[in-house]
């Protein structure tokens, strides 16, 4: 077979090949935090529930919370409601990022709301509850309301599987590949090994492990 060189390609006056370039799928992704925030905006039920329990009178904050959540994956989802791409490796890293971001700020909403401390203050204690750091803006957490309270372990026991995971094993629903997702979310050989020939079959596996341990 002949090949032609650069340089040769070039002296022919002809122009190399561009190289196709895989752009992030903003739309994919957006649709994607819609769902997931929609389906988020139902973990404010619980809390809710506890706060009826308890009378600490913060059900309205917690429903707001959930209002709020609904109303923020509700715009994103029907806005690109049509969009039926998949993810690549990169989209699954950028995804993940961001998705950590906006998911401390949607949990930090009952903080703000209920317990009146400052933006930082409560994205702090939310990021802290979904990454299970343990640090705490709190010098003393007993007189906070029961309801805040359980809003706080709540954070901490999603994040200590990992919220991403969580949504690998929804995502055949959604029609979308997670495998991108849970390499982007998980580290060390777990990113490579899977117990299941099936990456939403895993995700569910380690859920049902962790919630029954």
């Amino acid at each position: 077979m002949n090949s032609t060189p650069s340089s040769a390609v070039h002296a022919l006056g002809r122009k190399p090949p561009k190289r196709a370039v895989k752009r992030v799928r903003v739309s994919v992704i957006a649709k994607l935090f819609g769902v997931l925030l929609m389906l988020y905006s139902l973990s404010f039920l619980p809390s809710i529930a506890v706060s009826l329990w308890f009378r600490d009178g913060l059900a309205d904050v917690f429903g707001e919370s959930l209002l709020i959540t609904l109303a923020a994956g509700l715009v994103l989802w029907w806005f690109n409601r049509k969009v039926r791409d998949e993810l690549f490796v990169r989209d699954g890293f950028l995804f993940v990022t961001l998705f950590w971001i906006i998911l401390g700020m949607v949990g930090a909403l009952p903080l703000i709301i209920g317990v009146h401390i400052n933006l930082t203050d409560a994205l702090f204690e939310s990021l802290s509850g979904f990454t299970t750091t343990g640090a705490s803006i709190f010098a003393s957490v007993e007189h906070l309301p029961p309801s805040i309270l359980y809003h706080r372990q709540q954070l901490q026991f999603l994040g200590g599987m990992g919220i991403i995971v969580l949504a690998v094993a929804i995502l055949p629903l959604l029609r979308v590949g997670g495998m991108q997702l849970y390499r982007a979310e998980s580290s060390g050989v777990t990113k490579q090994d899977k117990l299941t020939p099936r990456i939403a079959q895993t995700a569910r596996v380690l859920w049902l492990i962790y919630f029954v341990l």
